[in-house]
């Protein structure tokens, strides 16, 4: 008489299904800041735009490429919030997500200090181990962008803020989430649309 046993289906660890995608996004949040931030560090003045667009577009699309498997490689509160309006991340780990994100961020930014040499007498480290000198991380902007310098210009650097913000979601949605439309090329797609934005605002 056969008798047909059909194994259980194995259910994913709860490490698996909770911690390992917040560890992933606090992972990808650090390493993307931390590249972020050298970048904009070390631009000089008058490079312009062009090293912290490509230094953020490709931080971001190599991260998501490794690392998109075990959260889904968003790296950006507002990116979750949207993948999660879609249907595409469930309510229980949203704040989680923004948590790990935020604090992945701090590390990246923290880290992105201790690399920097001074010129002014105290050696943090080693010139030939060192990335840029101190007087350049005190100019947090790098010459790559311009700051916010009349009240009136804040509501044109929202709207721009907001309309880049909508453009790198509907990415994000189109490119990874949704059914019809996503590619095995999202990684690349993300990263490019940072790259634009960066270069058009």
């Amino acid at each position: 008489m056969d008798v047909d046993i059909k194994p259980k289906s194995l259910q994913p660890h709860w490490y698996e299904l909770y911690v390992q995608p917040c560890v992933a996004e606090l992972l990808g949040s650090a390493l993307f800041i931390f590249i972020g931030c050298l970048s904009v560090v070390e631009d000089a003045e008058g490079a312009g735009r062009l090293q912290p667009a490509l230094a953020h577009g490709l931080a971001l699309g190599l991260t998501i490429a490794i690392l998109g498997d075990i959260s889904g490689g968003h790296f950006n509160p507002a990116v979750s919030l949207g993948v999660w309006l879609v249907g595409g991340l469930n309510m229980t780990m949203l704040i989680p997500y923004w948590v790990s994100q935020l604090c992945g961020g701090t590390i990246g930014a923290g880290l992105a200090k201790p690399t920097i040499w001074s010129v002014d007498g105290i050696n943090r480290a080693p010139p030939a181990q060192a990335v840029a000198a101190s007087e350049r991380y005190v100019n947090a902007s790098g010459g790559a962008f311009s700051s916010i310098t009349a009240d009136e210009q804040i509501p044109s650097v929202l709207v721009g803020e907001i309309v880049m913000t909508t453009f790198l979601v509907l990415v994000v949605c189109m490119g990874a989430i949704n059914g019809k439309t996503k590619t095995p090329l999202a990684p690349f797609c993300i990263g490019f649309t940072v790259t634009v934005d960066i270069l058009a605002g």
